[in-house]
Parts: structure tokens; C-alpha cells; sequence
């Protein structure tokens, strides 16, 4: 989510609160929902948003959406501590699962600033119901602090090299998209650190430095797939209704540390993306997306600005396939 977003998805997306109860489970088409992110236990599918906690959805079918508590009844005292003026509204979460645990990465900023943070929460389950059902708030992975960073430690997504290795990539505007390994807990990043740049746009050098300028890049998702890393990301502007601009562009490199170029041969730390979706008349805007297999079927998870709802976030599922060249082609 980039700096300007906060203001921005309070005014285009009302349904955020996310209250359970308050609305019976609908449609895709009619959920409020910004930076989804999706998992499946047990036959039911759990979606995670930007939201005052961590916005929660349950699903048995990827069609009607039922709201759950969300993972943070009060907000974390660390992140109280971290950025000055924070209140809960917690972004761009990102979930996986391995060796029996569900982690749960997300993120706290300042609005407008880089005074940002990337928290981590595990679960042994993701079923409510379940004895075993408690989130664990492990506290800050990765900061960045303004002054000190020209970097903005938001959006983070895990993944898993073929060693098994984890790593986090992240970031929105300023210097681009990172990439740190993580320790094996995921709790903080292996040393030495080495940190990375994936992709960044171009700036403009008459801006000041301490800004992010125009280098509207941020959300970063990377899949492996057919033995290569495909590193999606959002150019662009987002949370500005009717006149958000988001769209998605990719890169695929064969290692997870890049280098990431584009279907033209572009490297993506050089301003490359290869279109994936853009928006139109029916949306204004379409980005932050995620990546899964289910059942043999992949897909492209994301949220769009519904023309016809005022410019309102709206959660998108769509069929992703892939071209004779091995790159993604989002179905009609």
C-alpha cells in the first residue's frame, strides 16, 4: 500500500469494517476487500485483507464469503510503540503454511512516511472454531525508519527457495521492491543481512530525496512455477476510486534473488513489467495481487475499483493460465 493509500481506502471502500454479522456472505463481486490474500484448510478458504485488525473472510466455494474476527481485537503494543499515531487499521497481510503452521505477515506504517514496519502472527489453525485457534503475535521482522532507509518496509510476501530457504520481499515506492532471507523462525533476517533490490521505477531527480517521487511501484508477489521465479507486481496508483490507475506487470528470473526481467528482456530493477491486467471502464484499477494453485488450476487473486460502485475496492478472482512462452494470461 503506498503512501498516499490510507486516507484513500477509507474514502472508496466501506465495507473494510469488516464486522461479523453485519452482512450475510456474499458474492465477489460485492465484497469490499483490498490487498487479498487467500489460503484453503480443510475445504474452506480464508482471506485476508487490509482492515482495522487484519479484515478475515471464510469461504467454502471462492463464491460466497462469510466475515470472521479479525486477527487483532487491539493493536499490537509494539506497533503502538513503533509508528507514532498508529490505531489498528493494520495493512496488506500475506499468509502461508508450513510445518504445521500458519504465518501470518502484515503491516504498520505512518501515513505518508516510510516509518513502516513488517510484524509476523502464527496460528496452528485457521479454523475459528478449533481449540487449538490462537494467533501469536511474534513482533517486528523488518523496519525501516526514515532517514536511515530509502526503502519502506510494507507489503510483504514470504517465499520459499528449492532449498526450502525463506525469504521476504516487500516494499512500496521510495527505493522499490526488496529481498532479505529470514531465519528459519521467519522472526527476523538471517545474518549477515544482505538485502536486495528486485524491481524499482524510474524517479524524478527534481523531487526531493526524502519523498518517494514517481517511482509508483510497490505490492510485490513472487510464484515459482515451470522452474522459474515469476515476481508480480502493482504500478501505479491505487485508493483513489475513479481515478486510481493500478495495474498489475511481471517479471520471472530463475533464482529467487534475480535478476527479474520482463518478457522483453527489460530488467524489472531498470523500470521493466510485463503487462498482466490493467483496468478499464468496468474498473478503474486493479492490482495488489496474489498467486495460488487450487486443484490444478491457478489463480490470480487481486482487488479492483468498481466503476459501477463509485470507485469501491471489490475483491477479484480470475483463472490464470499460461502462454506457449511461459508467461501468465489472465482468462476473460
Amino acid at each position: 500500500m503506498c503512501r498516499n493509500c490510507l486516507f484513500g481506502l477509507l474514502l472508496v471502500s466501506g465495507l473494510l469494517t469488516n464486522t461479523p454479522g453485519a452482512a450475510q456472505a456474499q458474492t465477489p463481486a460485492l465484497i469490499g476487500a483490498h490487498d487479498p490474500v487467500m489460503i484453503r484448510q480443510d475445504g474452506t478458504y480464508y482471506m485476508f485483507g487490509t482492515g482495522p485488525g487484519i479484515a478475515v473472510w471464510s469461504s467454502r466455494d471462492r463464491q460466497h464469503w462469510t466475515p470472521e474476527q479479525p486477527v487483532f481485537a487491539q493493536a499490537p503494543a509494539w506497533a503502538v510503540q513503533a509508528v507514532p499515531g498508529f490505531k489498528n487499521h493494520i495493512w496488506a497481510p500475506d499468509i502461508s503454511f508450513h510445518n504445521g503452521v500458519y504465518s501470518l505477515f502484515y503491516s504498520v506504517s505512518a501515513f505518508g512516511k516510510n516509518t513502516s514496519c513488517i510484524g509476523l502472527a502464527t496460528n496452528k489453525t485457521l479454523n475459528p472454531k478449533s481449540p487449538d485457534y490462537k494467533w501469536v503475535d511474534h513482533g517486528r521482522v523488518v523496519q525501516s525508519v526514515p532517514g536511515r532507509d530509502m526503502w519502506n518496509a510494507i507489503d510483504p510476501n514470504l517465499i520459499r527457495d528449492e532449498a526450502g530457504r525463506p525469504w521476504l520481499t516487500f516494499g512500496s515506492f521510495w527505493e522499490g521492491i526488496k529481498l532479505v532471507q529470514l531465519r528459519p523462525d521467519l522472526t527476523a533476517p538471517a545474518q549477515p543481512e544482505q538485502w536486495r533490490t528486485l524491481a524499482r521505477r524510474p524517479r524524478d531527480p527534481k523531487l526531493n530525496d526524502s519523498l518517494p517521487g514517481d517511482g509508483a511501484i510497490e505490492a510485490p508477489f513472487i510464484f515459482r512455477k515451470n522452474g522459474f521465479y515469476y515476481l508480480f507486481t502493482s504500478f501505479d496508483y491505487c485508493c483513489r476510486g475513479p481515478q486510481s490507475t493500478y495495474r498489475i506487470v511481471v517479471g520471472r528470473a530463475k533464482s529467487v534473488t534475480g535478476p527479474y526481467v520482463d518478457q522483453a528482456g527489460v530488467a524489472l530493477d531498470q523500470g521493466g513489467g510485463t503487462p498482466v491486467l490493467s483496468g478499464d471502464k468496468n474498473w478503474y484499477g486493479l492490482g495488489h495481487n496474489s498467486v495460488y494453485s487450487f486443484d490444478n488450476q491457478d489463480y490470480l487473486v487481486f482487488h479492483g475499483y468498481d466503476a459501477a460502485d463509485k470507485g469501491h475496492s471489490k475483491l477479484r478472482v480470475e483463472k490464470l493460465t499460461w502462454n506457449a512462452a511461459g508467461w501468465p494470461v489472465v482468462q476473460p
